[in-house]
C-alpha cells in the first residue's frame, strides 16, 4: 500500500469517527446554500442581541414631527444606553427603521429582515446624517435622527423609495460597538 493511500484512508476514518461522535451525521446536502432551512439541531445563527431595556426588544414606531423639515441634523435620545460609547470611527451594529419626513412612509427597516446592520462610522459607508448622528450613542440606546436631504441622499434621492431632496427620520438602536 502506498503512503498517499494510507493517508487518505486514515483521514477518511478520522472524519467518519468525528461525525459519528456528533450524535447525528450530516451530508453536504444538509448544509444550507441559501434560502433553505437549517437542519434541526444545527444552530448556525449568531446569538440574538438581548437588550437590557425591554422597550428595545421590538421594532419601534416612528413618529414624524409636524411642520417643515429641519435644515440641520436633529438628534434626540429616546433611550439612553449604558454600554460602550460609539466614537466617530467605531464599527457598530444597529437595528433601525427609516421613514420619509413627508408622509411618514417607511422605506427601510433592518427589523423587517430580522438582521442588524453593521458598518464603520466615518468611512462614508452610510449617509452623512448617520456618520454625524450615531457617534456618542451608547450600546443599549435608542436614538431618533431627523436628517435633512443635504445629509441624506440629496438631489438624486434613492429611487424608487426615496424621492429627491427628501428629509428622513430614523430610529436607531445601537446593539454593539467594536
Amino acid at each position: 500500500m502506498n503512503i498517499s493511500r494510507t493517508i487518505t484512508i486514515s483521514l477518511t476514518a478520522a472524519c467518519a469517527l468525528g461525525l459519528a461522535a456528533c450524535g447525528k451525521s450530516y451530508t453536504t446536502s444538509d448544509i444550507p446554500s441559501g434560502g433553505e432551512k437549517v437542519p434541526a439541531g444545527l444552530d448556525v445563527a449568531a446569538p440574538a442581541f438581548k437588550p437590557a431595556n425591554p422597550a428595545l426588544a421590538k421594532k419601534p414606531t416612528v413618529t414624524v414631527p409636524s411642520g417643515a423639515a429641519p435644515k440641520k441634523l436633529v438628534i434626540k435620545d429616546l433611550v439612553t444606553g449604558t454600554g460602550t460609547v460609539a466614537t466617530p470611527t467605531s464599527k457598530v451594529s444597529v437595528q433601525y427603521v427609516g421613514v420619509l419626513y413627508n408622509g411618514g412612509k417607511q422605506f427601510d427597516a433592518s427589523w423587517d429582515r430580522n438582521q442588524p446592520f453593521s458598518f464603520t462610522l466615518g468611512q462614508s459607508q452610510v449617509i452623512k446624517g448617520w456618520d454625524q448622528g450615531v457617534p456618542g450613542m451608547k450600546v443599549g440606546g435608542r436614538r431618533e435622527l431627523i436628517i435633512p436631504a443635504s445629509l441624506a441622499y440629496g438631489p438624486q434621492g434613492q429611487p424608487p423609495t426615496i424621492p429627491k431632496n427628501a428629509a428622513l427620520v430614523f430610529v436607531i438602536d445601537l446593539e454593539s460597538v467594536g
